[in-house]
Formats: C-alpha cells, structure tokens, sequence
C-alpha cells in the first residue's frame, strides 16, 4: 500500500543524508533522483538517470520518472509510478517478471555501452605508442644524425 500519494521535488546539488519522506530530490550534477520510498517503509530508493535507467521529466511544474518504480530487492517490493507528482500504485510483480526483467535490463546495458565502445575513437595506449616510435627509430640507420632520428621518432 502507497503512504504517500504526491511527491514535493526539489532540485539538490547532493541528496541529504537524511530524506523527508514524501520529498523527491533530483540532483543534476549527478543525475539522479532519490527518495523515501512510498510505501512508507522509510527504505532509500535510488533512480539514476541513463539511457538504460531512469528518465526524468520536468514540465515546469512537476517531476515524472519513467519507468516505473520497482522496489525488488526491498522488504516492501512496493511497485508504483510517479506522474507529474503524483505516486500511483503499481501491481505487484511475479519473482519469474521480476528476473525476466532484470535479464532485459542487463541486456539493454550491455548493448548500449557495446555500442558506446565501438563508437568512440581509437585512442593509442602509452606502450603501444612506445612500441610504434621504437619500431620507428628502429628503421633509422644507427649513423643517422640526432636530427633524421627525432624527425623519424616525431612523424612516426
């Protein structure tokens, strides 16, 4: 059962260690939303925003979160979702839907940030740089001046 049935927001730079219950705080440095739980058990719910969590949606007025709110590893197991403020209680889910979710969500992790590898730019290791220039310097003749060895060793 759902004790509170609206939540306050308030924009933080860091969550207080001690939450009001009933209050929603959204850091941005952090991205991250975290409250009481809604239920009342006083348990810490944590919701980071990412592409695979969380999205946080401000309208001026009122805070959504998106998707719902699953407390599974809680006492409580209270499942409800926040619309526009308010906290609307959510059906209770099977332990089979619970781990058949938590399977999808570590897929759609491991393919998100796969993704996020095989775009980002090939960057050069420090030993793999020191191979490459050694291998360089390795192709000057030893009675090369300094000067034709530090040209070879800096175009590499």
């Amino acid at each position: 059962m759902i004790r509170h049935q609206t939540l306050e927001h308030r924009f933080v730079r860091t969550v207080p260690r001690e939450l009001d219950p009933g209050v929603l705080y959204i850091s941005m440095d952090y991205a991250t939303a975290v409250h009481s739980c809604c239920c009342g058990c006083g348990d810490r719910v944590v919701t980071p925003f990412t592409p695979t969590d969380w999205r946080m949606t401000f309208d001026g007025e009122s805070i959504s979160l998106h998707p719902s709110v699953g407390n599974w590893n809680q006492k409580c197991r209270s499942h409800y979702v926040i619309q526009q403020g308010r906290v609307l209680e959510a059906g209770p889910w099977s332990e089979s839907l619970v781990e058949a979710e938590r399977r999808r969500d570590k897929k759609a992790k491991a393919a998100h940030y796969s993704q996020l590898r095989d775009t980002q730019p090939d960057v050069a290791s420090p030993a793999k740089d020191y191979a490459s220039n050694t291998a360089s310097q390795e192709k000057a003749p030893l009675s090369s001046s300094i000067w034709s060895r530090l040209k070879v060793w800096l175009t590499g």
